[in-house]
């Protein structure tokens, strides 16, 4: 298994990059790991606070989870992918 991350800054392209690589590979031989999926559980926190929170900080990720679900995928075995 080959891991691939694309990375930049909002409007630059991600997702273009990516369908692209979906487009010229075989059906089924890509799957997409969005980090957007990754964002921390905000669910304990009222509506005022949610607003005051910085999306753009690495501070928002659960980087953690995200590299725990890419061992396990890397392990060829199943995830469930956070929403």
């Amino acid at each position: 298994m080959l891991i691939i991350g694309i990375a930049g800054g909002t409007g630059c392209g991600k997702t273009t990059v990516v369908n692209q690589i979906i487009n010229e590979l075989p059906k089924g031989e890509v799957g997409v790991i969005s980090q957007d999926s990754y964002y921390n559980d905000l669910s304990d926190l009222n509506l005022e606070a949610r607003r005051k929170t910085n999306f753009d900080h690495p501070q928002s990720i659960d980087f953690a989870l995200l590299e725990q679900h890419l061992r396990t995928l890397k392990g060829r075995d199943s995830i469930e992918q956070p929403v």
